[in-house]
This record gives structure tokens, C-alpha cells and sequence, in this order.
């Protein structure tokens, strides 16, 4: 399926493409102080936020990837790397710093990082950003540019939806968005490439783990340590496109 289909069949209005917390509005308006006061205390006192801060990058997220990159051993110099839903750029700024030969946040690098989001990105070094929605013509057009025909080793995704609290709804967004990430993957990643993707554990999980077992040699589920424990929040890898006429298609 193409980029214009999922966005026809979903409408504009219900994907959200930027990186950042999911939100559920119907249970937001139920929650205590009591609650919010108990989230704010463990977000303060997470290892991993700690660390961030320390390591000096924006968000935790960082070493979600960290662990699935070691895990899998995924990046490598000399890459052309694509970070969808990139901002506020934490998944950026680890690439940017695997694909420097010293692990410096600044200076010399080896290989290509291409980021793209409708939020606005703080610049990383090294970084090319569009700021958009890679959905729109317009801005799937700039990034395109930016490939300068080159096509991807990896494309990651750590893009997420607003959920609504309403399961049918909340799945069909989600699988939009995994969609989206790998019909970009099927026209601007090698054969031999990775893709990463954020899904979560539920109504429509499974049907996502085929839609990669069709598309992928390869595919492999991960829950890394630094997501929480009580998230259904989980990742899939999907190594080594098989050819579109043995799977059908998108």
C-alpha cells in the first residue's frame, strides 16, 4: 500500500507523525494529581533520563536504540542512515555519534544522516533535517533530494500516534504509521538494509509482525531495557527485503 493510500484511508486529521509522548486524552482527564505527581517522580528518578541528561542527549529514547543497534549490530561506517519522526532528535544525535570514527557528538563523520519531522529539530551536527510531513509531496520530495539517488542502508522510525484510548481506532493509526515507514523502506532502502519501528503490544500486533515476515528475510522483536516495564511499547527490525513479486506487494 502507498503513502497516499494510508493517508486516504485514515484522513489527515488522525496521524500524528512527530516523536513524542503518546497521550491518551480519555484517560488524561481521569487521572489524579495523585497519579501525575507518581509519574513526574519516577520520570525524575530514571536511570535513564539520568543518564541522558549526563551523556547529553535529549531524550531517553536514545538508549532504546543504543540497545537494539548493539543488540543487532545494525550501524556501521559509511552508512546512509534515514530517522523518520526524528524529533526532538535523541535517535539522531546516537547515529550521529555511532557514525563518527572518534563517537564524538561534533566533528569528523562517516556516512550520511537524513532526518525528517513535522515538529521542529534543534540541529545535530551532521544532521540534514526537513522539517514536515514526509506524507506531503512536497516535503517527501526534499528528503528525496537529499538521498541524491543513494539509497538507504537503514531507516529507522520512531514514530507514534496520539491514542484516543479506543483500541480499533488506536491500532489502525498505529499500523498506519509502520506502514508509512516501510513503504518508504520498500522505495528508498537497499535490498540488503534494516528497518526499525515503534508498535505496541495489542490489537493488531501480530498482523504487523506478518506485514514484516512478508516484507523481511529477517524480523526480529525487541523490548529494550529503557522502555518501561508497565509500556506496551515495543520495536521490530525487519533485515533484507524480499523481492515485491514473492510477497505481493504492499
Amino acid at each position: 500500500m502507498g503513502v497516499s493510500a494510508v493517508v486516504l484511508a485514515l484522513g489527515w486529521c488522525q496521524l500524528y507523525l512527530g516523536h513524542t509522548r503518546i497521550i491518551e486524552p480519555m484517560k488524561v482527564k481521569t487521572q489524579s494529581k495523585k497519579v501525575n505527581k507518581s509519574w513526574l517522580n519516577d520520570h525524575v528518578n530514571d536511570p535513564y533520563v539520568k543518564l541522558a541528561q549526563k551523556e547529553g542527549y535529549r531524550a531517553r529514547a536514545a538508549y532504546k536504540l543504543k540497545e537494539i543497534d548493539e543488540t543487532l549490530g545494525l550501524v556501521k561506517p559509511g552508512q546512509l542512515i534515514v530517522d523518520l519522526g526524528s524529533a526532538p532528535g535523541a535517535w539522531s544525535q546516537y547515529l550521529r555519534r555511532r557514525l563518527s570514527p572518534g563517537g564524538a557528538a561534533v566533528g569528523e563523520l562517516d556516512g550520511t544522516l537524513l532526518a525528517v519531522d513535522l515538529l521542529p529539530m534543534e540541529p545535530v551536527e551532521g544532521v540534514r533535517f526537513v522539517h514536515g510531513d514526509f506524507t506531503n509531496p512536497e516535503v517527501l520530495a526534499r528528503l528525496q533530494a537529499l538521498l541524491e539517488g543513494r539509497l538507504a542502508d537503514l531507516v529507522v522510525s520512531d514514530m507514534a500516534p496520539n491514542l484516543s484510548g479506543i483500541e480499533s481506532s488506536d491500532a489502525a493509526r498505529i499500523e498506519a504509521l509502520v506502514e508509512l515507514a516501510l513503504d518508504f523502506a520498500r522505495h528508498h532502502m537497499k535490498a540488503e538494509g534494516a528497518l526499525v519501528v515503534k508498535l505496541f503490544h495489542g490489537s493488531g500486533y501480530s498482523q504487523l509482525v506478518k506485514l514484516f515476515k512478508d516484507n523481511f528475510r529477517v524480523v526480529k522483536p525487541i523490548k529494550p531495557k529503557a522502555s518501561r516495564d508497565k509500556s506496551s511499547e515495543t520495536f521490530l527490525v525487519g533485515r533484507g527485503l524480499k523481492p515485491l513479486k514473492a510477497q505481493g506487494g504492499l
